[in-house]
């Protein structure tokens, strides 16, 4: 019997599918463009292709130093975020039972309700007056902040895992220690695949954060020189959306060539 089509589902997909295709076809038009063409037309296909934008852009916001740095606060906040919140995570999971442990559950989820403009004066100040106003003191905040949505999301899948592994695993002379790196942390692959993707996303397109820690013009990352580069030549749109693009570009490939372990990741913690 042949299937028949879902067409509201068909529609919404498609207009789903023009929301993200048509901005990213201005972007690429405008990036692609001289200021003239873009003065005529700004959705109409270039005439010539202007590759120049892009070394330009390069030049003008020091991309190669800015991506670096965004590269090392990104790699660095994912790689230390996994081992401790995670860790963290199943250390309140497993004593949920007790009181300390439940009420440390709810002082971690708590901290999603606080918005960071409230807090933000006290940690800019507390942190400079630590020395941490430079890319360490950010990849600790953003381990820290990202915290309480990850111990939200990780205690709920670790209760999820039967402890009678954990229980055979001690019995065949594992240490609790040994429990965790052994038997648990590589059961949380589809987790740690979710959390991870979030967390690059957000360590790099962060810009509140850099703005408000960063105190050395050398440490900035991508979204600081590019909002600088907009407020000195703010007319330069062909320059702006290049070098949009190409801040945009490390996260499209990652994703691209990741999906499948991140798709994979969240069917497997749909089975379990």
């Amino acid at each position: 019997m042949r299937e028949r089509t879902n067409w509201p589902v068909t529609i919404l997909i498609a207009l789903g599918s023009l929301l993200i295709l048509i901005p990213l076809y201005i972007s690429i038009s405008i990036a692609l463009k001289n200021p003239q063409e873009l003065a005529e037309s700004a959705l109409s296909l270039p005439l010539n292709l202007h590759w120049e934008n892009f070394t330009k852009a390069i030049e003008v916001t020091n991309f190669f130093s800015a991506f670096k740095n965004s590269a090392m606060i990104t790699i660095f906040t994912l790689i230390f975020t996994l081992l401790s919140n995670s860790l963290v995570a199943y250390g309140v999971a497993r004593n949920m039972h007790r009181k300390l442990f439940r009420n440390l559950y709810y002082y971690f989820v708590s901290a999603l309700f606080i918005p960071f403009p409230i807090i933000m004066l006290p940690i800019v100040k507390q942190t400079s007056a630590l020395g941490l106003n430079n890319m360490v003191g950010l990849i600790l905040l953003y381990v820290v902040y990202g915290m309480a949505m990850n111990i939200f999301i990780y205690v709920g899948y670790i209760r999820s895992i039967p402890i009678e592994l954990e229980e055979a695993a001690i019995v065949d002379g594992c240490s609790t220690w040994g429990v965790f790196w052994r038997v648990i942390f590589p059961l949380l692959t589809p987790i740690n695949a979710t959390v991870g993707i979030l967390t690059c996303l957000w360590a790099w397109n962060d810009f509140l954060l850099p703005l408000v820690i960063l105190s050395d013009s050398a440490d900035a990352t991508l979204p600081l020189v590019q909002y600088v580069f907009q407020t000195e030549f703010g007319a330069d749109y062909n320059l702006a959306f290049a070098s949009y693009l190409m801040a945009m570009a490390p996260m499209v490939i990652i994703y691209l060539f990741a999906q499948k372990w991140i798709i994979g990741g969240v069917v497997k913690g749909a089975i379990k």
